[in-house]
């Protein structure tokens, strides 16, 4: 079993592990390894664009290689578990890497097999599909465009996720789609999500509810999916009803789009860095302000794997990324951390083929606008530009080289 010693020791080459690694570099820290297994890179955000015909699955990847900071060791690897005691991560692959710091940012995990039957429906049926995976986020828009009626259901479940709005933003691009072709009164699109509320954030929520509206959508909520019958076109949720006792209910359906469970991955849900018991079991503890470990002072997270009490965006990251390295320097420097993260997080909202409701809010719920003279309680032309053309070169070019 080999063994390497870093000062710091970054896990994962997402989103976050790539904008802290670059950043680090930038600031002139020498020592930094980054374990992430994965060959490709991809701006995930886009996806849901793919699924309604709006860009290319192959304009959403490029090589992790071009991304990996100079100076910075790329260790191809998974990590499998992690010490903190001995400040030693073990991977797939053998390695033991020894660490003075460790910054914790894994992803998320996708659930299929949480739902009976969802991973055969999505491979052999050609009418379900789940934008959160790049093999099917082309699926979705050849089913969204091969539709010609009957209930299209639309799923959100009731873990945590990454990009919590992705589930509408395909169904509001299908419901404007259906409209353009004139299907009309044929297409009943359904939204059977797990939560209480279409949004988190009540000014945002307001609009929204206009657009359920103006599509006509059938919202079911407290609807967690459980088990995709595909051979019989059946989706299978527990309803959570106002007593709170639950009942299975049966949707039949004759298109499915699904946003799969999700939890932190497997190592970190067993390992000491997580929440163990509570609502936030399974998560990395940090800080919701420095982003440090309560427990590990030299341990620091950020990213969809972190306990933060906020939505799990890109945006999130690119707010938290900069706390997380100013704080980790100075620890190391022996001093106090003096950054302080509030929550920001951002979701592009999809609502219509040409528009989008930007919402931007902080831990406390409270809209957050960052574009000045642009009221982002509207739905918006521009702001669908931004996030077709603008948000991937920001991504692209300056987030994940540590300037954004």
């Amino acid at each position: 079993m080999s063994e390497t010693v870093t000062r710091v020791l970054i896990i994962g080459g997402g989103t976050a592990g790539i904008s802290v690694a670059a950043r680090l570099a930038r600031a002139g820290q020498k020592d930094v390894a980054l374990l992430e297994p994965s060959a490709h890179h991809y701006y995930q955000p886009l996806w849901t664009l793919v699924g309604a015909g709006e860009a290319r699955i192959e304009d959403t990847r490029r090589d992790q290689a071009r991304y990996i900071p100079k100076g910075v060791k790329w260790i191809q690897d998974w990590a499998e578990e992690v010490d903190p005691i001995a400040r030693v991560v073990g991977t797939r692959g053998g390695k033991r890497i020894g660490y003075d710091f460790l910054v914790v940012a894994p992803g998320i995990q996708l659930d299929w097999d949480k739902v009976k039957g969802l991973r055969e429906a999505l491979e052999q049926r050609p009418n379900v599909s789940s934008n959160y995976d790049v093999r099917y986020a082309p699926k979705t828009w050849e089913m969204i465009r091969g539709f010609q009626g009957g209930t299209a259901l639309f799923t959100h479940p009731a873990t945590p996720v990454k990009c919590a709005g992705a589930p509408q933003k395909i169904m509001y691009l299908a419901a404007d789609h259906f409209r353009k072709r004139g299907l009309g009164d044929k297409a009943h699109v359904v939204f059977a999500s797990a939560g209480k509320v279409i949004f988190a954030v009540k000014e945002f929520a307001a609009v929204l509810e206009q657009v359920v509206k103006r599509y006509g959508i059938d919202t079911r909520f407290q609807h967690n999916l459980t088990e995709v019958r595909g051979e019989r076109d059946e989706a299978v949720f527990t309803r959570t009803k106002e007593d709170g006792s639950t009942e299975e209910t049966v949707v039949g359906y004759e298109l499915l789009h699904v946003c799969p469970p999700q939890s932190a991955p497997d190592f970190i849900k067993r390992g000491p860095l997580a929440w163990q018991d509570g609502g936030t079991k399974g998560w990395v503890k940090a800080d919701k302000h420095t982003l440090r470990h309560p427990d590990y002072p030299e341990v620091f997270a950020l990213g969809d794997a972190s306990d933060l009490p906020t939505s799990r965006t890109g945006a999130a990251i690119r707010k938290q990324a900069p706390v997380l390295v100013e704080n980790l320097l100075a620890v190391m420097a022996g001093r106090a951390p003096p950054a302080k993260y509030d929550g920001y997080a951002s979701c592009p909202l999809t609502t219509g083929y040409g528009k989008l409701l930007l919402a931007e809010f902080d831990y406390d719920g409270k809209p957050t606008p960052s574009l000045p003279l642009i009221d982002t309680l509207q739905e918006r032309r521009d702001l669908w530009l931004l996030k077709k053309y603008g948000l991937p070169r920001l991504y692209w070019q300056l987030l994940l080289r540590g300037r954004a």
